[in-house]
């Protein structure tokens, strides 16, 4: 299932023995748009001190009661390696996180479009890649928190800006961001896969995508509060002419490409 980060804030978040925090924000790698740490908000039980979750300990959303579940104690979490509030994740933190856990090693769920959650039978947890300077800050690890606000820019204009989004709780993935175009069209939000990104401008806070703003102007509209449903997302692929992400998985899909571009995805 789909769901906002705007819905998933403020969730609570169940330990195996108890509440331990609520769901701050999200942590994703900027290559395949992969959810790596949830971050949690413990309030005063450990002040000062950034807790971060992995996905592969995420056994499921209860959106009824706003609740997730994690399949941790919370003296494992207590007693995992601490990152303090106000620094950046490192490559050596994230190192020493895994091996407290006995995971292999971090960096990034493989391959694109994502992985399905280890805690669902048939579950890949496949984990690919290793980064060299392990003391430095990982430049491909973003916040949603942070990239909320991103301007957003068509190949002939700006469209809008990102509001929200969109993780797939199967595989952490995510799948939409969703526009506000209240500049452009009042009142109108959109979706804008990742995959259909051409690159993307972290100096500028500026994604950039090689479609037309009328093409956008006519898509499918998100309404927020509506249940996204694979028949909207079918017509939203339609309208692009392009296949539906659920159709290739998993050996399908591009990654988005970073101050680059594919220079073959042209959608007018």
């Amino acid at each position: 299932m789909l769901y906002s980060v705007k819905t998933l804030k403020g969730c609570r978040l169940d330990a195996r023995d108890g509440q331990f925090g609520k769901v701050n924000e999200f942590y994703f790698e900027d290559q395949h748009w992969t959810i790596r740490y949830l971050v949690a908000d413990t309030g005063s039980w450990l002040t000062g001190r950034q807790v971060l979750i992995s996905p592969r300990t995420l056994a499921g959303v209860d959106r009824e009661n706003r609740e997730i579940a994690v399949d941790l104690t919370r003296k494992m979490i207590k007693d995992s390696p601490s990152l303090d509030s106000d620094k950046p994740v490192s490559r050596q933190f994230e190192e020493d996180y895994h091996t407290y856990y006995g995971w292999p090693s971090p960096y990034m769920w493989g391959p694109y479009p994502g992985i399905t959650n280890p805690n669902i039978v048939g579950g890949r947890g496949v984990w690919t890649g290793v980064l060299p300077d392990e003391t430095a800050s990982d430049p491909r690890l973003r916040s949603t928190r942070d990239v909320k606000g991103h301007h957003v820019q068509a190949a002939d204009g700006e469209v809008g800006h990102v509001e929200d989004f969109l993780i797939d709780d199967d595989s952490w993935t995510i799948r939409y961001l969703v526009i506000d175009t209240r500049n452009w069209w009042p009142g109108k939000r959109v979706l804008i896969s990742p995959r259909w990104i051409d690159r993307v401008s972290w100096a500028e806070a500026k994604i950039f995508v090689n479609v037309a703003r009328e093409r956008i102007r006519l898509s499918p509209e998100y309404i927020e509060d509506s249940l996204l449903t694979r028949d909207y997302e079918t017509e939203l692929y339609r309208h692009y002419d392009l296949t539906g992400y659920w159709k290739d998985e998993p050996t399908g899909g591009r990654a988005p490409v970073v101050e680059g571009g594919y220079g073959n995805l042209t959608l007018f």
